[in-house]
């Protein structure tokens, strides 16, 4: 029987962990702590966010939208145990900045790239193509392994159900310029009917949104098509990359069903697309408490200490619910997790994770896990 991978041996051996899952369970906590963990272990890492919480920005010591990678403070490494050969960079990235960058990757040429930055049209919908941020987070992996500056990075993926979507049909992007509605707004000259239908379609769009946006629409999806074509190849070869052996997901949830049923939906999804799925972490659980026996009802003699103990035994009835419930809940997630993957829970930071010392806390107990 295979045994199931652990944690702390995907950040001692991956070179790539992506964190999936919903917003708000602190995945983006998880994959910091992750990060320092390996960092600590001896390993040169990156740790790749998209729209950090400032706090956690502030935590590490770096900018929140720098255009490249940077190293953590020397003083933050100190702080956190990381010792040479061992390093920690971080890149938390604007989705803005993701999609700028992606654009002067994909076009032929500066001037290209500059006519889309500049288009009006491109600064108000290019927070709104479908995968389009799912799509440049990935690549900006892609691109960082294979220059081979860094032994291990981690993702943590855009807080979506879609983060996986631009990975199901390579050709669902680029497939949008294919289409009929697209291509009739293309200039055209392959033909006398093709030019004057252009020509007609121009006059429309002038008279009804006038002759500017008439300009900048077309010149829009006529740059634009170039990229979208460039997706098609990327995107499968980006696929095959991360079902690779060196690639681990793992799905980052809380106890509300909400969020766990994001976690199902990631998992079910990773099957879909033959992706090495390796655990779940069930953040902000009381798992670990299921142990802890019950205070007494009562200490004969003392009607005071008697009448206090049995307020806080129905307060530590509540907690212990709670403990038992996440303790099953843990268990059925290890029941999913089958016999190549594993589960393991994380306690609830009331404080939140906003200091090193609580991030290197949370980092050991992945490391040894």
């Amino acid at each position: 029987m295979t045994s199931p991978v652990r944690i702390g041996e995907l950040i001692r051996d991956r070179r790539i962990i992506v964190c999936c899952g919903a917003g708000g369970v602190g995945k983006t906590t998880t994959a910091a702590a992750m990060s320092l963990a390996a960092a600590r272990a001896g390993r040169k890492v990156l740790v790749l966010t998209i729209d950090p919480s400032r706090r956690l920005a502030e935590t590490l010591g770096v900018s929140r939208n720098p255009p490249e990678p940077v190293r953590v403070p020397e003083d933050r490494q100190r702080a956190a145990g990381i010792k040479a050969p061992g390093s920690l960079d971080a890149w938390m990235l604007d989705p803005k900045l993701v999609a700028d960058g992606a654009v002067r990757r994909l076009t032929k040429s500066p001037e290209d790239a500059e006519r889309i930055l500049s288009n009006r049209i491109y600064q108000q919908v290019s927070t709104m193509v479908a995968g389009m941020h799912e799509y440049t987070a990935m690549e900006a992996l892609f691109r960082l392994v294979h220059e081979g500056r860094y032994d291990l990075v981690v993702l943590d993926t855009p807080p979506s159900r879609h983060a996986l979507d631009f990975l199901e049909a390579p050709h669902r992007l680029s497939g949008l310029v294919d289409s009929r509605a697209i291509s009739a707004f293309l200039p055209r000259a392959d033909s006398l009917v093709g030019r004057a239908a252009s020509r007609v379609i121009q006059a429309i769009l002038s008279a009804v949104f006038g002759s500017d946006f008439a300009e900048e629409f077309v010149s829009f999806l006529t740059t634009f098509t170039s990229i979208f074509r460039s997706l098609n190849v990327d995107v499968g070869e980006m696929r095959r990359f991360l079902s690779g052996p060196d690639v681990a997901f793992l799905l980052v949830s809380s106890p509300a069903l909400a969020t766990l049923a994001e976690a199902y939906f990631f998992q079910d999804k990773t099957k879909e697309l033959d992706l090495p799925f390796r655990g779940f972490v069930l953040n902000r659980s009381r798992a670990a408490s299921a142990e802890r026996s019950m205070p007494p009802l009562e200490v004969p003699g003392d009607a005071v200490l008697s009448a206090g103990l049995g307020k806080l035994h129905a307060l530590a009835e509540l907690e212990q619910h709670a403990a038992l419930r996440d303790r099953a809940l843990l268990d059925e997630l290890k029941k999913r997790a089958g016999d190549t993957a594993t589960a393991i829970s994380l306690p609830e930071l009331p404080q939140g994770a906003d200091d090193i010392a609580t991030l290197v806390a949370v980092a050991d107990r992945l490391a040894a896990s």
